[in-house]
């Protein structure tokens, strides 16, 4: 079972250190078989800054490059060779400076200084494939003005980082199957240091418009499923899920499908209970 240590937060407030929070979880008999570092983006985009085209000139023998200096927040400005045609000045970019590590068709290069056509190119220039945010290589990728020259990439794209734990479950605990039963087990533990307690989030706003047009729902083994629960819901359309909900999916290796789907599996995974729609 796969349980992401951000998922888990939301019901636990907690800041313990990975491996002292694996330790834990084994020692109240949830035994964490591995761990591993998840990114919404392969290498996090480590390296990778906001930078703001100073110059742009055509490259002196290469009609196809360009040779532009770019401020990434540092003392001097970077010389970047790049081969976009769309590169600009006072553009706003992302640059992967040099030791930048990049995924880009599952196989991994490092940037490095280097001279192209015997001019120095200290970075480079990105384009979506090479960010890992999407497929397309026609042109460098042109940001907002307003993102701050010399900040992460992966704020400014919300880049996420999770640690997932791999716990191997017994038939008998059961009650810990989802993320807030983990959270509950944690909780008693932790309540033995100070008052701590799992919870799930408010439900407040949540506000019954109507009853009639209801799905009717018949139990004919009443003594096996003492009780079933359903709710309509209107005024839906099947459409991709929010950014939040599919990186919680991605991070414990589910491939988002819907929001109608995609729902149902993060209810599943949150308290243990099996939806369909």
């Amino acid at each position: 079972m796969k349980i992401s240590y951000n998922w888990l937060r939301e019901y636990l407030k907690i800041d313990n250190d990975v491996n002292e929070l694996a330790s834990v979880l084994t020692s109240i008999g949830l035994e964490v078989e591995g761990m591993e570092e998840w990114e919404s983006v392969r290498g996090g985009m480590k390296g990778v800054v906001i930078g703001k085209v100073i110059t742009c000139e055509r490259h002196p023998d290469a009609d196809r490059l360009s040779v532009t200096t770019v401020d990434v927040g540092g003392e001097q400005p970077l010389n970047i060779v790049c081969g976009a045609p769309n590169v600009a000045a006072g553009q706003t970019v992302a640059v992967a400076t040099a030791g930048t590590k990049i995924v880009k068709d599952n196989e991994l290069f490092e940037i490095k200084k280097s001279k192209i056509r015997g001019q120095l190119s200290e970075g480079m220039i990105c384009a979506e494939d090479e960010l890992g945010i999407g497929s397309d290589h026609e042109g460098i990728v042109v940001l907002d003005p307003s993102a701050a020259v010399g900040s992460p990439a992966a704020d400014y794209f919300n880049i996420t980082t999770d640690v997932v734990f791999e716990i191997g479950l017994t038939p008998n605990r059961i009650d810990c199957s989802s993320h807030y039963g983990v959270a509950r087990d944690l909780a008693a533990y932790f309540n033995l240091q100070k008052p701590v307690r799992a919870k799930l989030p408010p439900v407040d706003s949540y506000v019954k418009d109507r009853t009639e047009g209801a799905v009717a729902v018949s139990v004919e083994a009443a003594k096996e499923c003492i009780r079933y629960s359903g709710l309509t819901i209107r005024g839906i359309t099947v459409s991709q899920s929010p950014e939040w909900l599919r990186k919680r999916l991605m991070a414990i290796g589910l491939n988002p499908i819907n929001n109608v789907v995609d729902i149902t599996n993060f209810v599943l995974h949150e308290t243990g209970q099996p939806l369909h729609a």
